[in-house]
């Protein structure tokens, strides 16, 4: 069984994922921060592969794309670092990026190496439906990667039941119409588009991202969904105190506990 698949089904209470940009803040950082990101007890990462126009994120995460591009971070240097990390985590990985860099690297290398160094499953935001059936979905499921959609509040919900079946893992839903990072003014966890989506009887469970930043946030998206999704305040966390075991775990306590 996937290990995304697993970890669903093993735990009970709300699943916190982390996700970081692969060679941020410096080329050799990819393999410490996920080694300590497991021993602080994070569920699951989703470590994307720097982009030259990652279009769905903000100022943050496009600059810590920016920063590994410079510093030499591509598909063929990550799948190198990767190599052998199975042997000593058991986290579920998902990979998370933009179609553009797999179009240039291969289709089938790329879900070809992906699942030979151990990953779970492969999320492309801009990636269309029919793109998928046609070029990824038969190897995916041959090479048991997880395909992981996104969805957002203007999804349409016969599209979302699509993505429902055509997905493995979970769902990833988007809190609100707009970029990673952006402020919110408001409660970004609108009832009533989690009640439409609640009310599909989906098959796979929701973890919710965009817009988490603290404790509070969590817990207020895990009333909604599985487990929630950071990535925006962990890299700005990253950048200003480092990647060490100690500044990981630390950011990691404050998002699951009351008292940093």
């Amino acid at each position: 069984m996937n290990r995304i698949t697993q970890k669903f089904l093993d735990k009970t209470e709300p699943l916190l994922s982390i996700f970081y940009t692969a060679g941020f803040p410096n080329t050799e950082d990819t393999l410490p921060i996920l080694h300590a990101l497991e021993e602080g007890e994070v569920d699951m990462v989703e470590l994307g592969f720097p982009f030259s126009d990652p279009m769905a994120d903000g100022p943050v995460i496009q600059h810590s794309n920016q920063i590994a591009l410079q510093k030499g971070m591509h598909l063929g240097l990550l799948f190198q670092q990767l190599q052998g990390f199975r042997n000593t985590c058991n986290l579920p990985v998902v990979l998370m990026g933009y179609l553009n860099p797999v179009l240039q690297y291969g289709i089938q290398a790329f879900l070809q190496d992906a699942a030979k160094v151990g990953v779970d499953g492969v999320l492309l935001p801009d990636m269309p439906l029919d793109f998928f059936q046609q070029h990824f979905q038969s190897l995916m499921k041959e090479l048991r990667l997880a395909p992981i959609f996104l969805v957002t509040p203007s999804t349409l919900l016969q599209r979302i039941q699509q993505m429902d079946a055509l997905g493995e893992g979970f769902l990833y839903v988007v809190s609100s119409n707009t970029i990673t990072g952006t402020e919110q003014k408001r409660n970004p966890f609108e009832a009533s588009f989690f009640k439409n989506i609640q009310e599909l009887n989906l098959k796979l469970p929701i973890m919710i991202g965009f817009g988490i930043k603290t404790h509070e946030d969590f817990v207020i998206a895990t009333q909604h969904a599985k487990g929630a999704i950071i990535g925006t305040s962990f890299i700005q966390h990253l950048e200003k105190n480092g990647a060490s075991k100690s500044s990981v775990q630390a950011f990691v306590n404050s998002i699951l506990t009351s008292t940093p």
